[in-house]
């Protein structure tokens, strides 16, 4: 459901190919996170100079580093970017691709010196990869244990000082003795309209759109959700219905139009946020009410409504949450354009 919905922030394989070109490669070409890219560039500086004046005892290498945020914020995007900024080469994997001890020390062993291993959604690594990861990360050494028993021996392998990117989206999820070893820590935040406008002017620019309005890209910027991933999606929808519909001049019309048929309406909410909204407001007079008596009302999964749905909700206002359950907030009947038959509760939840 979330891959399919054009607002979802999840990236499709797809997406990800086209998206490559899209995605800066230096501090000064990415936009937004003011806060997080003047701590990274201190961090980046200061190991250009001890590299410069062969400060071992310093350390030459960048401090591991986590990323977490919600998706589709740029964390992949920043790795790189800090990988190009230390100029070294970056080794790309993911949690629930090393199954296994023996496919971390593949990976390990193919670094070089300084260069960065990102690992993406890290909360999904496996305790037995912990294990191998936390020597790795201390000390650069692999302990491989050979043989059982009264044969047992462990065997050190050593790997070249590097810098462990993780990214996750569920922070929570990490374990405290692998997030303790994490020397730097940093939280991406939703980027505000302004920021995402200067994206999608910048995405329109290396996509060849010569032909777009100011006034367009501040509506694509407001509908985007606060996430850069959905703005450059929904202007390839643009990009393509102006093509076929105005001659390919992408006008605020031509984008209202565009992103009427597409159902994503001023706020950035779709079909299944309104479904979810009409539901708590029409069914149980706006709430409170459990999310799984939504889901089964809905016949959606809960896990989807609770992970996919409601984090946007939320962050607008639109829904709190209760110890009774979900209700909707005086905004979101608004919206709606419903009255309810009780008075709507003042949203008390919020992600920030």
């Amino acid at each position: 459901m979330a891959a399919e919905r054009l607002i979802s922030p999840t990236e499709t394989p797809e997406e990800s190919r086209v998206n490559w070109a899209l995605r800066p490669e230096r501090f000064d070409d990415y936009v937004g996170q003011p806060d997080l890219l003047e701590r990274l560039s201190i961090s980046v500086q200061a190991v250009a100079a001890r590299r410069a004046a062969k400060d071992e005892i310093n350390g030459v290498h960048l401090e591991h580093l986590l990323l977490h945020g919600p998706p589709g914020l740029g964390k992949t995007t920043l790795a790189h970017v800090v990988a190009r900024e230390l100029g070294t080469r970056v080794h790309t994997t993911s949690g629930p691709a090393l199954a296994r001890g023996t496919d971390l020390v593949a990976n390990l062993t193919r670094l070089g010196p300084g260069d960065v291993l990102f690992i993406d959604e890290i909360h999904r690594l496996p305790a037995p990869v912990e294990e191998f990861i936390y020597p790795a990360m201390e000390d650069f050494r692999i302990d491989v244990c050979l043989d059982s028993g009264l044969n047992a021996r462990t065997v050190q392998i050593r790997c070249e000082p590097f810098t462990l990117i993780g990214a996750t989206t569920r922070a929570g999820l990490l374990s405290a003795p692998l997030r303790s070893r994490f020397g730097l820590v940093h939280h991406l935040r939703y980027y505000h309209a302004d920021d995402l406008a200067l994206i999608v002017d910048r995405s329109a620019r290396l996509m060849g759109i010569e032909t777009v309005d100011a006034d367009a890209v501040e509506i694509i910027a407001h509908r985007s959700r606060g996430t850069p991933r959905i703005a450059n999606r929904l202007l390839r929808r643009v990009r393509d219905f102006a093509q076929v519909k105005a001659g390919g001049r992408i006008t605020a019309s031509v984008v209202e139009d565009a992103l009427k048929l597409e159902g994503v309406d001023p706020l950035g909410l779709d079909e299944l946020d309104r479904a979810y909204l009409r539901t708590i407001a029409g069914v149980y007079k706006g709430g409170p009410v459990g999310l799984e008596t939504v889901a089964a009302t809905m016949n959606e999964d809960a896990g989807t409504l609770e992970d996919v749905v409601e984090p946007y909700l939320l962050q607008i206002g639109f829904l709190a949450r209760t110890k009774r359950g979900r209700a909707l907030t005086a905004a979101a009947a608004d919206h709606l354009g419903v009255r309810l038959e009780i008075k709507p509760i003042v949203n008390e939840t919020s992600l920030f």
